[in-house]
């Protein structure tokens, strides 16, 4: 899987880093996706496998060198590096875009569902019947969870290591949102902002030579809660990819139907026409995440009357397919320059 890498091969591998940190952080959008079309899931599935025994075992010794090459390790830090960029960047961008034009932005993400969902079946030829059972569970799946009413918060160390486990599968799982299953468990806002900005605010007093959160049991909890979350993540990470990399080699045509199924489901989580409905405190204020931008609870869709904002909606459509056909164009390129 290894191969040498020039700089515009790890420049866009940073790229495709910072679009599946940017998918991950949009409630019905998965980062699985873009790995998928942009053309290194697999790679990404058995780099993550590579986590293992044996590595630990490397790591231990101090064999520093064998252990990255062996796990792949400039393919994952290259990639991983993107994500972390996109956090603090790209997904501000997105929150920002979703606040003050939020129906161009859930059009262009319908658009490259679309667009995944003709790039993965395009290819794809061994529809029997065991392929097609496979394609309807994955749809019924998808559209199933895209309905489910949020659970409430639940901060139980054990329930928030679980959270972490099923949260990252939309990095593994193409079609399967992280940050939409945090929603439906009910969690999303105790992850992905207060425990973030808990943080924030104690590297914040760090810098500052304040340690006072050491007694502010509030801070310690929600920072233990962080932990807990990371950990679940890390190892939800390395267990799907050692799953998933078993059942691509064994039973290929089933996981790929089931996934095209489970990306035409996650349709109705990405419908553009939908009223957001936004987390509020006990005053009825919005909660705000760590970026600033009002956290969503749960959306109501509806179809939309034929108008003006209705036609550019559905030109970010167009412009959302046209993304992913591009992706593809380069993907194509990439494979004949290194094939």
């Amino acid at each position: 899987m290894q191969r040498t890498r020039t700089f515009t091969d790890k420049l866009f591998l940073i790229l495709k880093g910072l679009g599946m940190g940017a998918a991950n952080k949009v409630p019905g959008v998965s980062g699985g996706v873009v790995a998928f079309v942009a053309g290194f899931y697999e790679e990404f599935i058995y780099s993550l496998q590579k986590v293992n025994i044996k590595a630990f075992k490397l790591l231990i010794n101090g064999r520093f060198k064998s252990f990255y090459q062996y796990i792949n390790g400039r393919f994952l830090s290259l990639l991983f590096l993107g994500m972390i960029v996109s956090y603090f960047s790209v997904s501000k961008i997105l929150d920002y875009l979703i606040e003050h034009y939020e129906l161009y932005v859930w059009s262009v993400f319908f658009g490259m569902i679309i667009g995944s969902i003709y790039y993965i079946s395009k290819d794809f030829k061994d529809w029997n019947f065991k392929t097609y059972i496979s394609l309807t569970i994955g749809i019924i799946l998808g559209v199933a969870i895209s309905f489910l009413d949020p659970a409430t918060e639940n901060d139980n160390l054990l329930f928030v290591f679980f959270c972490g486990v099923i949260s990252v599968s939309g990095m593994t799982l193409p079609g399967f949102s992280g940050s939409f299953i945090l929603i439906i468990l009910g969690n999303y806002v105790l992850l992905l902002v207060d425990s973030v900005n808990a943080l924030y605010d104690t590297f914040a007093e760090i810098i500052t030579g304040d340690f006072g959160f050491i007694t502010n049991y509030e801070r310690i909890r929600m920072l233990k809660v962080l932990a807990v979350f990371t950990i679940g993540s890390v190892v939800g990470l390395v267990t799907f990819s050692h799953i998933l990399n078993y059942i691509l080699k064994h039973y290929k045509s089933i996981t790929i139907s089931t996934i095209i199924g489970f990306i035409i489901g996650s349709l109705g989580v990405v419908w553009p026409w939908k009223e957001t409905i936004f987390k509020t405190n006990t005053q009825g204020n919005y909660i705000l995440d760590s970026s600033g931008g009002k956290v969503i609870e749960n959306y109501t869709r509806f179809i939309p009357e034929l108008n003006s904002q209705t036609y550019y909606a559905i030109f970010f459509i167009l412009i959302g397919i046209l993304i992913v056909l591009a992706l593809e164009i380069y993907g194509q390129k990439t494979r004949k320059i290194h094939g």
